[in-house]
This record gives structure tokens, C-alpha cells and sequence, in this order.
């Protein structure tokens, strides 16, 4: 008895058929996520400058290295002055108009996270934008009360001899207690990232790389030049001269 079950089908080899196979294969490589630029290097080189400056402050002031310490928080100063220009001109996921939300946004985002949603983000999240805010925020109030206290201890600061003492003295305890709430902040912010990773969401490989897989809906982000973060950062550096100047 014949099995027409065994017998082999056709199979058609033709040019067109191999054609669509392909066509095919490349759609349905090209429906998942793929890699996209979403920082731009002068976003990174801050973010990683800051690092590093953060632990030299902390490094310098342990070890009572004040001359040190002084020139970080100067450079300090300087590149946050550069962030908030770069905040209003600068690449898209760099500006704060394109990650600060409601605090209810962030709220929900919190929420999604617990629950494991996949991230689609294309910069700095809802609660991302918060944290970059008041670090942002804590930094600078930190710089520019740290330059006013080694002016005045000094005596070299115009503003010396108008301050009261009992002023100075607030200042001094501000720029101590700033310290300890940015050294929280940073805290918290570690711990953020680690709870994502946990998650299977790796924030610190996009911050080195520039890069982050996004599905093929979301388009990339536009990037300002390059030569104009040059320019602001020359801004932010004469900008801090003259604070630390008249401060």
C-alpha cells in the first residue's frame, strides 16, 4: 500500500521564493530591539567627571588635603554651570524639559518597576529625572557655599568684610550639612541602579556606551554638535572664575 504521507514534497527553490525568505528573516530581525544612541559624549564625560570628582572630594576632605579639595570643588562647580546650559540647548535626552515630569509620573514609574514592566525609556526616566535634578541641585549649592567658606577663612573674598559673622558661620554649617545629604543622595542613586540591574535593566552600560536597545518603534533622539558643548563648557569655566572671584 502507498504512504502518500512518505512521499517528499516540492520544494520551491526559485529566485523569488528565496527572495521572500529573506525579506522575511530581515523583517522579523528587524521587529526586535535595536542598539540606539541615547547619550550623547558630552552627557557621559560629565556624568563620569562627576564621579570622579565626587570621590576626590570625599577622598581629600578625609585626609584633610584642603588645598585639593578646594580645586575639585572649583571643577566641580565649572562643569555643573556646563550641565544646566546643556540642559536647556543641548542634545534632546539631555534637556530637562524632555525628562522632568510630575511627581505622580514618577510615581507610576516607581509602580511599573516593581512590577517588572520592560523599560522603553528612551533617556533618564520619570523618577530618573528627579534624582539628576537634585544632585544637580545639591552639587551646586555645595560648590558655591564651599568657594564662599575658603574665601572667607582666607579673608580673600570681597563679600568678607559685608557678612556677618553669625552668617559665615550658617554658611560654614550649610556646606557641611549640603555634604552629608549628597553623599545620601548618591547612596540612594547607587542603590537605584542596582535595583534595575537586579531587573535585568543595565544603566551603566548605555552611560558608557552611549548606546541602549529600544524597539524599532522609538526613534533615535537629536544630538546638538559637539563644538557647542565646547562652547558652553567655556562658559561654565568662566562663569565659575568670576564666582569664585566675587563670592
Amino acid at each position: 500500500m502507498a504512504v502518500f504521507g512518505s512521499l517528499p514534497l516540492p520544494v520551491d527553490s526559485s529566485p523569488v521564493s528565496r527572495r521572500d525568505a529573506d525579506s522575511a528573516g530581515i523583517a522579523g530581525r528587524a521587529s526586535g530591539p535595536r542598539p540606539v544612541l541615547v547619550w550623547d559624549l558630552p552627557t557621559r564625560l560629565f556624568h563620569w567627571l562627576i564621579v570622579v570628582l565626587v570621590a576626590g572630594a570625599y577622598l581629600t576632605e578625609r585626609l584633610n588635603w584642603m588645598r585639593w579639595h578646594v580645586r575639585i570643588g572649583e571643577s566641580l562647580l565649572a562643569l555643573v554651570l556646563f550641565r544646566l546650559l546643556w540642559g536647556w540647548v543641548g542634545s534632546e535626552t539631555a534637556r530637562f524639559r524632555s525628562f522632568l515630569a510630575t511627581p505622580a509620573a514618577a510615581l507610576r514609574h516607581l509602580r511599573r518597576m516593581l512590577r517588572h514592566e520592560p523599560d522603553a525609556q528612551v533617556g533618564h526616566n520619570p523618577a530618573g529625572g528627579w534624582m539628576v535634578l537634585l544632585l544637580l541641585a545639591l552639587l551646586l549649592g555645595e560648590a558655591l557655599t564651599g568657594i564662599y567658606v575658603n574665601n572667607d577663612i582666607a579673608n580673600q573674598g570681597p563679600l568678607t568684610d559685608w557678612v556677618p559673622a553669625s552668617v559665615a558661620n550658617g554658611i560654614m554649617d550649610l556646606h557641611a550639612l549640603l555634604w552629608e545629604v549628597l553623599l545620601a543622595a548618591v547612596a540612594l542613586h547607587v542603590a537605584a541602579i542596582v535595583l534595575y540591574a537586579a531587573q535585568g535593566d543595565n544603566l551603566l552600560w548605555p552611560m558608557l556606551t552611549g548606546r541602549k536597545r529600544l524597539p524599532p518603534g522609538i526613534p533615535a533622539p537629536r544630538r546638538a554638535p559637539v563644538w557647542l558643548a565646547l562652547v558652553l563648557l567655556a562658559g561654565g569655566a568662566i562663569l565659575a572664575t568670576l564666582l569664585m572671584t566675587y563670592l
